[in-house]
């Protein structure tokens, strides 16, 4: 009479990747809006006619910014995931609360930007007065204005609670941190003043202080960073 038994499998080990993949991941995001932001062809523009007529005399430009917002899409909501796994275990409210903020508001954002909307109709599929009068009726969404508060209060708000948590948690140097902080609130006073470069400033201070979280991801071991796998029975 046999006796079944039964040996134990080792399950891979994926945490490195995972690792070097979050530290890839964190910069991009802000990064590529940082870029976006500053090669917008219709930053400062007066109502939807202008939008029009200013990528209509930029549609390259506007081709980047779509390509840059595939990157943004991308990366931004892992990204932000991966900051706040270093400072979650010791800054456990705040990083709930900033993350909890900013992936609602990254998920909103490009259904409230309509960037392709304005591409496709800045490049001739109809006339300008009828490209304006879609821009307009887009505008007027309820859905779409919502989208746009969740975006505009989230990112600001949920960038300057991660970045006190990455401070709290010591995961970031107090400088970077307060990189993170101040970024987004700048970035809001720059659009308000219409200054398109210091607008992509502020994101590029996002990224600065990603690019130090990215750093100390590749200094994190396995074993901070996550869990090992269990070991399964056959």
């Amino acid at each position: 009479m046999s006796v079944a038994t039964t040996a134990p499998v080792v399950l891979r080990d994926t945490r490195t990747a995972r690792r070097v993949a979050a530290a890839v991941l964190l910069p991009l995001g802000p990064l590529s809006v940082a870029v976006l932001r500053g090669v917008l062809p219709y930053f400062g523009a007066d109502g939807n006619g202008e939008t029009i007529t200013q990528t209509a005399a930029h549609l390259g430009r506007q081709d980047a910014v779509l390509w840059l917002s595939v990157v943004a899409l991308a990366t931004l909501i892992p990204g932000t995931l991966a900051a706040g796994r270093l400072a979650q275990r010791r800054a456990p409210v705040l990083t709930f609360l900033g993350v909890g903020l900013l992936v609602p508001a990254f998920a909103a954002l490009f259904f409230f930007a309509g960037d392709p909307t304005i591409r496709a109709l800045a490049g001739g599929a109809v006339d300008p007065e009828t490209a304006t009068r879609v821009l307009d009726a887009q505008a007027a969404l309820a859905p779409v204005n919502a989208a746009g508060f969740l975006f505009v209060a989230g990112h600001i708000l949920g960038m300057i609670l991660l970045g006190a948590a990455l401070w709290r948690a010591d995961a970031l140097p107090a400088w970077a941190a307060v990189a993170v902080i101040v970024s987004q609130p700048l970035h809001l006073a720059f659009v308000i003043l219409g200054n398109q470069p210091l607008d992509a400033a502020a994101w590029g201070l996002t990224a600065l202080g990603f690019t130090v979280a990215a750093a100390r991801v590749l200094r994190t071991s396995n074993d901070a960073w996550d869990l090992a796998p269990t070991t399964r029975t056959v």
